[in-house]
Parts: structure tokens; C-alpha cells; sequence
């Protein structure tokens, strides 16, 4: 339940995002069924968006498994950090749980649990709490994202659903920021993005991920010295 609440005020939001990425896919190209198909089976937000131009351009499977492989680069930092949270369980399980996992489940998973337990009532409350905000997150993603490709006719490009999906990601990296090191890490991310934009296959995130990350390290690390 607490997975649930925690997720629910970002689920119009990522339910917006899922139908443009729902309209984009049946407008773009692809057929009905490829669309419904990619709708119910991909849960992968951005990769989804830089894949379908590609599969309708029909370029080489390599490339755009490249392609979605480099803008979901920023997945293995969190996986190293998920590592301690869930090495405990078999693989099958973990493998549900790196399909399931997205940005937004990350971010208030690691929120409300800065460490990872050690006894097994602990390990209980930290999968519980994935698994509601898994269903919520899922849900409010396919749902919307078939919504959009049955009814992509009916739908103007002009409202910008998608700008909905970024209002929710920013309002948690506002509340994220909650000491001056996260502050900073946001900033220089957020300028390291933008500047380097121009980089091929979203490579920009990547880089501004690892400059972010060395300076803030480096900055804990110095104030940590005598």
C-alpha cells in the first residue's frame, strides 16, 4: 500500500506519457498489431520513442538495439545500486524486477529505503513496496499506452501529452533535492545534457550521468578530508 500511495500522484503523468508514446508508434508507421504489440511487451519509455523512427526507417536490428541500449545506459548505475537490495533473490525474480523497474519506481524505492535490510521482515517490506509501485507504474503505462494506439486518430499531436511525463519526472527530482550535493548533481546533470545534446544516440545522458557523478564524489570526498 505504501508503494501504491507513493506512486499514485505520478501516475497521471506517466499515463499522459504512455498514450504520446502510444499515438507516436501508430501515427509513426508501424502497423496496428506491431504497435499494440510493441504497447503490451516493451516497458521502456524513451527506448520505445528512439526505436520506433528506426523500425519504420528500417534500419539494421543492430543499430537499434544499439540505439535503445545507449539511452537506457543510465539502468546499469541503478542496477549497482539495486545490487545489495536484491542479489538475495533467485535470478527469475531479479529478472522481473529489471523489467519492471523504471526511473520514477528507483527514485522513491531508494527514498524510502536508504539501506538495504539484512533480516527477512525488512527484505519482505522493500519487495512489497516494489511490488506496488510496479503494478501502479505498469498499469498506468500500458493502459494508456494501447489507449493511445486504438484511438491515435482521435488524438491531436498539439496537446502534448508527453510534456505531462516530464512534468512528473521533474517535480521528483525537485523533491530529490533535498541537501546542496543532490542540488548540484542536478545542475551540472542537467547543464552537461544540455550541452552536450548534439552527441549521437542519446549519449549526452550518459556523459552528464558520469560528469555529474565524479564532481559531486569528488566534492563529498574533499569535505570528508580532515
Amino acid at each position: 500500500m505504501e508503494g501504491l500511495r507513493d506512486m499514485f500522484p505520478q501516475g497521471p503523468g506517466v499515463a499522459a506519457w504512455g498514450m504520446m508514446a502510444g499515438v507516436a508508434m501508430a501515427k509513426g508507421g508501424l502497423s496496428n498489431f506491431e504497435a499494440l504489440l510493441m504497447a503490451l511487451l516493451v516497458f521502456a519509455g524513451s527506448s520505445q520513442l528512439a526505436a520506433t523512427p528506426l523500425i519504420i526507417a528500417g534500419a539494421p536490428a543492430w543499430i537499434i538495439i544499439a540505439t535503445s541500449f545507449c539511452v537506457n545506459l543510465r539502468f546499469i548505475v541503478f542496477s549497482l545500486h539495486l545490487r545489495p537490495y536484491l542479489m538475495h533473490l533467485p535470478l527469475y525474480k531479479r529478472l522481473v524486477h529489471g523489467y519492471l523497474s523504471t526511473d520514477i519506481s528507483y527514485v522513491l524505492f531508494t527514498r524510502r529505503f536508504p539501506e538495504p535490510a539484512t533480516e527477512s521482515s525488512g527484505r519482505l517490506a522493500e519487495q512489497s513496496y516494489l511490488a506496488g509501485s510496479y503494478v501502479l507504474n505498469w498499469t498506468s503505462w500500458v493502459f494508456p499506452g494501447v489507449a493511445g494506439v486504438l484511438l491515435a486518430n482521435f488524438i491531436p499531436q498539439h496537446w502534448g501529452l508527453g510534456f505531462a511525463g516530464f512534468l512528473s519526472l521533474i517535480g521528483i527530482l525537485c523533491s530529490l533535492a533535498s541537501t546542496r550535493l543532490r542540488a548540484v548533481a542536478a545542475l551540472v546533470g542537467g547543464m552537461v545534457a544540455v550541452a552536450a545534446y548534439a552527441m549521437p544516440l542519446r549519449l549526452n545522458i550518459v556523459v552528464a550521468i558520469l560528469v555529474a557523478t565524479f564532481l559531486c564524489v569528488s566534492l563529498e570526498r574533499r569535505k570528508a578530508a580532515p
